[in-house]
């Protein structure tokens, strides 16, 4: 048996670099948004999140399903994913989109055994061609994913801001406890 480990928070907050530190010794499930984001503007949409955010949310949602599947297959005693079915909920509660009962029942029947939090955190903090919100609006959205999962019966853990080596033992040690 396996454990699903999600890593979340807002918005630049150093999730994908934390993850892209972790695949040298475990399997992770990447970020979809960026993928949804650059396929979109390949069709001359520059943010569909913006744009149609429940679309946008709807192919987020079959990504992340995917990714928990194909975590099934594997053996490996821990999976990390940057991200989890529950942010899309998080993310339009944000903009105040109403979204499909389906979002709901897929965030409690697809469920992860640890989930990490990480803050906002100004210092690292930087926009880019996928990432629009300002850090105010970071700070929001993390406050929706925390009410979100904690909506959904998940007690988490905040990860603090410190080195990439520092958040991955932080991690580590606690998930061995």
């Amino acid at each position: 048996m396996h454990q699903k480990v999600v890593i979340t928070g807002g918005p630049g907050t150093g999730k994908s670099t934390v993850i892209a530190a972790l695949e040298n010794q475990y399997t992770c499930m990447p970020e979809v948004s960026r993928s949804v984001t650059r396929e979109a503007q390949n069709r001359g949409i520059d943010q569909l999140f913006l744009h149609d955010p429940l679309i946008f949310s709807e192919l987020l949602l079959n990504e992340r399903i995917k990714q928990y599947q194909q975590a099934e297959e594997f053996t490996d005693q821990t999976i990390f994913f940057d991200r989890g079915i529950p942010d899309v909920m998080g993310y339009l509660d944000y903009l105040g989109v109403e979204y499909p009962e389906q979002f709901r029942r897929e965030s409690f029947e697809r469920r992860y055994d640890r989930i990490f939090m990480m803050p906002p955190w100004e210092k690292i903090y930087q926009t880019d061609s996928e990432r629009y919100e300002s850090f105010d609006q970071g700070l929001l959205i993390f406050e929706k994913l925390k009410s979100t999962y904690s909506g959904l019966g998940y007690s988490f853990e905040i990860i603090p801001e410190a080195s990439v080596d520092n958040r991955i033992e932080f991690i580590l040690k606690a998930i061995e406890s």
